[in-house]
């Protein structure tokens, strides 16, 4: 099991320590891009074929709270990614 599967594993068991550096690379293994406009904390993922991701970046902690994470699977599951 590669990297990428270990993240997606552990983002569909909701749990509550994933960063949002975890949800980058996920979403970079599934071909999203991080795309932060402006200066504010609020970031999304772009696909050249797919829905975006939009989500405000955590701070001052790096961890995502569970809407995040329900977004996140909703929207991989809209565009059948999962």
């Amino acid at each position: 099991m590669g990297k990428h599967d270990k993240l997606l594993a552990k983002l569909k068991s909701r749990p509550r320590d994933f960063t949002f550096q975890e949800v980058a690379t996920l979403l970079a293994g599934f071909g999203y891009v991080l795309n932060q406009s402006g200066s504010g904390s609020r970031v999304r993922f772009v696909h050249e074929h797919c829905a975006p991701v939009f989500m405000h970046k955590p701070h001052p902690s790096p961890v995502l709270k569970p809407y995040q994470i329900d977004q996140v699977l909703d929207v991989l599951k809209q565009e059948g990614l999962l």
